[in-house]
């Protein structure tokens, strides 16, 4: 059973509606009001409400997303404060889902947010997820990676994946049936201790902000259905170099989830 935060809010009224108009005067996709139709009347999960969640989240209720699941089991903490952007010194403690539902209601009332201080699992994800249109997955580890990965699969439902460690970010999208897979790409997760995870080695807080921005654009351009979104390629980033990197996919015909 899903944990449901009071940081809930109902649908937008309208004439919270009618406020989106002036807000997204200068929003790209405004100049075609069929894009922007699409964008508010669709639901995004948001997994991980840490610096890539925040930085989604805040971006996709800005672009006029109409609806927003937000995922995280964890509080925030002093160390979080660096790169998560959605939560403040008054907020440690408190639940990060309901730390950034509350800024985003604030921000943003005509997106409806909806908080689950809730960790997914095998037995939960697909329940969590069904209906949504777009899945984030703002995770920090492996283990959660995967598990989004094949749920997305099983529901065929597109997922956003990116992730970030030290000075190094990446970006891909997964269209169930179409594109190559998480699986495809990196196979199984590593022995624990192989890889480090963000919390061992740390990760530099714009770098988090800058993949997460683009994660948000990738959700805006499958939403609007606009642009080239980046399956079958995976996008890099060296924030210490300087350098952008495109990785081409291929899906593996043996893939044990989208084969």
């Amino acid at each position: 059973m899903l944990g449901r935060s009071a940081a809930r809010r109902s649908a937008a009224t309208p004439a919270l509606l009618a406020s989106l108009a002036p807000r997204l005067a200068r929003n790209l996709t405004q100049s075609h009001p069929q894009h922007t139709d699409r964008v508010h009347s669709a639901t995004v999960a948001v997994v991980g409400v840490g610096a890539l969640g925040c930085a989604v989240a805040e971006a996709l209720a800005a672009a006029g997303v109409g609806r927003l699941v937000l995922f995280d089991a964890d509080v925030v903490e002093l160390s979080n404060l660096h790169r998560q952007l959605l939560h403040r010194t008054a907020d440690l403690g408190r639940a990060k889902v309901d730390s950034a539902a509350a800024k985003l209601v604030a921000r943003h009332p005509a997106t409806s947010v909806e908080a689950h201080r809730e960790r997914l699992t095998a037995v939960n994800v697909d329940m969590a997820l069904a209906g949504v249109e777009c899945i984030v997955d703002a995770t920090d580890g492996f283990e959660a990676k995967f598990l989004l990965n094949d749920a997305a699969i099983r529901l065929q439902i597109p997922l956003v994946h990116a992730g970030v460690v030290r000075f190094l970010g990446q970006v891909m999208t997964i269209i169930p049936g179409e594109s190559a897979c998480y699986r495809c790409l990196f196979g199984a997760p590593p022995a624990p201790g192989d890889v480090p995870s963000c919390q061992e080695a740390g990760v530099l807080g714009s770098l988090a902000g800058t993949i997460g921005l683009l994660q948000a654009a990738e959700v805006i351009r499958y939403l609007s259905g606009s642009g080239a979104l980046l399956t079958n390629r995976l996008l890099t980033y060296d924030a210490l170099a300087g350098r952008w990197r495109h990785v081409r996919l291929r899906r593996n015909p043996a893939c044990p989830a989208c084969a």
